[in-house]
């Protein structure tokens, strides 16, 4: 009997000796203050999942969300037992969806013509990229259509325009090193006096929903919103607000943390950085629509992984400490590149998972030595989030090798991505 009894009381503790999340206790009139967002999106997931949320609550605060993701999908009827009172919430989510799905003319225009570069049907593919320059709206897609018109044509104006662009993107990088050119002066590294900014918490995500309140609802002076966070601690959200100031014809490259990031190599420094710049543009508040959190961005799940690895208990909130986000971020990156030792094969682990990556770049016709290699297997990633992403970390690590002293240009990264032996260990 007294052994069936210990038995009973292992089977309830052990999940609780093994799991590394410690998690804090929120009330419903705690959510429901908050601002709608997707930081009170966060809070809502971890509201439904307390054990003293009660049904009734659970379709009461559903009604607030902003944005509905699959784990507030999966919370809300593992709480209710059904999917009652969400179809609204459905609704506004399948509208975004589809808004999505609808490329872009100048999408398809690309599509076609890099469909075309692989039949070597040169003349119809520059055709196709230049419909889809001057239908793409956004200045590095319309870098990207510049660059492979360059590509297919061998025509030294696109370079000249794209040099010309100012836009710091990969494409205007590569043009600057095959005309032997310095990179865009629309690198800006920010200088700050002030250490901190007196009553603003970095790590409340909630504070930053009211931040961006402020900026997006249009009746804020937005400069002088920049310039009320301009200190080191809150440098991300100084720059996050500047780069609106202006229209996004600058790029804002921070270097926080420096006290912390001494301590790796420069190469580890600036892949971090590189990360943290396009994950949370250094916001240490950050959370996405997914609920990756913090400035690294990690899932949940994640964050469970390497807590448990390190023997660590602490709530899901501790990684909006940007210390503590750098940290994981190090023993995360140690993984990967056990494996993967290019930059851009790396952040497409980052954001994709490192399964994906071995399997993309295992497929025989992928970042394989042949006619617009590399070029033309990486706008060739299905996955289309992760093949941009990967784009801008290269070009992020670029500017910060620079940055930290060590200067190096794009172009010979690019030419590595052909040779195994440079890049990874999958394809030996």
């Amino acid at each position: 009997m007294i052994q069936r009894i210990f038995l009973l009381v292992l089977f309830i503790l052990l999940p609780l000796a093994i799991s590394p999340v410690m998690a804090k206790h929120f009330t419903f009139k705690q959510i429901h203050s908050m601002p709608k967002s997707t930081e009170k999106d966060y809070y809502i997931w971890r509201f439904l999942q307390q054990r003293g949320t009660t049904a009734y609550e659970a379709k009461a605060i559903i009604k607030e969300v902003n944005f509905l993701n699959r784990k507030l999908k999966t919370a809300y009827r593992t709480k209710t037992g059904s999917f009652s009172g969400l179809y609204q919430a459905f609704a506004h989510r399948s509208n975004n969806v589809q808004k999505q799905k609808n490329r872009t003319q100048g999408s398809l225009n690309f599509k076609k013509g890099i469909s075309m570069v692989q039949k070597h049907r040169l003349k119809l593919a520059a055709q196709y990229f230049t419909a889809a320059y001057y239908t793409y709206k956004k200045r590095q897609e319309k870098d990207k259509a510049l660059f492979w018109l360059y590509l297919v044509t061998k025509k030294n104006h696109y370079l000249t325009k794209l040099i010309q662009s100012c836009h710091v993107n990969i494409y205007t990088f590569l043009a600057a090193d095959i005309r032997k050119k310095k990179y865009p002066n629309a690198i800006v590294v920010p200088k700050v006096s002030r250490r901190r900014i007196q009553g603003v918490d970095i790590k409340d995500p909630i504070i930053w929903a009211k931040i961006k309140q402020k900026l997006f609802l249009g009746n804020s002076d937005i400069n002088k919103l920049a310039e009320d966070y301009k200190s080191e601690e809150t440098i991300g959200i100084h720059t996050y607000i500047k780069t609106h100031v202006h229209n996004f014809t600058k790029s804002y490259f921070p270097m926080p943390y420096r006290n912390l990031m001494r301590q790796y190599p420069i190469e580890r420094q600036a892949l971090i950085y590189a990360i943290a710049r396009q994950e949370s543009r250094f916001i240490p508040a950050s959370v996405s629509h997914s609920f990756a959190l913090g400035l690294m961005q990690f899932m949940p799940f994640l964050i469970d992984h390497i807590a448990r690895q390190k023997g660590e208990k602490l709530d899901y909130d501790d990684i909006f400490d940007p210390y503590k986000a750098i940290e994981y971020a190090n023993i995360h990156l140690d993984y990967l590149t056990k494996y993967l030792y290019h930059p851009l094969f790396i952040a497409y682990a980052y954001n994709g998972g490192i399964g994906f990556t071995k399997h993309l770049i295992r497929q025989k016709r992928n970042f394989r030595p042949g006619s617009f290699e590399p070029y033309l297997s990486m706008e060739k990633v299905k996955n289309t989030e992760t093949g941009e992403y990967g784009k801008h970390v290269l070009t992020n690590y670029i500017v910060y090798m620079n940055l930290l002293g060590k200067p190096i240009r794009l172009l010979p990264f690019i030419e590595t991505l052909t040779d195994p032996s440079m890049t990874d260990c999958f394809r030996k």
